[in-house]
């Protein structure tokens, strides 16, 4: 990302997150760019088929980081953090986010849509998108998690 920009993120979102996804493009339009992987509706899906292709984005730095979006949060990060470049954290509170980002430099966040409501989860993805790495320290730690 250069200066002046707004940041990109890739999302994707299976059909329990699909809603929470849309609402997250609309909320934060002015402010991140957004490069979705789907799904396109709240008919059942796989949320691996969304999930690698996001990954990859934020892998190959076609995104500066993502979202992943299912109904417990745990199926889709689970999948994302098989990629060894991805370090996705499931956040439902604020606080987790801000933890994410500050301390494990988390580069995507999963969201469990059916056990956040709407206004959370925007409050959660800005905390995450206005959070910076602290390094120090915890740069020695996030440097030893992938092996």
């Amino acid at each position: 990302m250069t200066n002046n920009t707004k940041p990109i993120v890739a999302i994707s979102a299976d059909h329990a997150g699909y809603t929470l996804k849309e609402a997250i493009k609309i909320a934060f339009k002015d402010t991140l760019t957004f490069i979705d992987f789907g799904t396109d509706s709240e008919d059942s899906m796989d949320y691996p088929d969304v999930a690698h292709p996001m990954a990859e984005a934020v892998e190959s730095a076609k995104a500066d980081w993502g979202i992943a979006i299912c109904g417990s949060g745990n199926g889709i990060n689970m999948t994302v953090n098989k990629h060894k470049d991805i370090r996705s954290a499931l956040c439902w509170r604020v606080d987790l986010a801000e933890l994410a980002r500050q301390h494990n430099n988390a580069n995507v966040l999963s969201i469990p849509a059916r056990f956040i409501s709407e206004a959370l989860a925007l409050d959660i993805v800005n905390a995450f998108a206005n959070t910076s790495f602290e390094g120090g320290r915890h740069e020695r730690r996030v440097n030893k998690i992938c092996m």
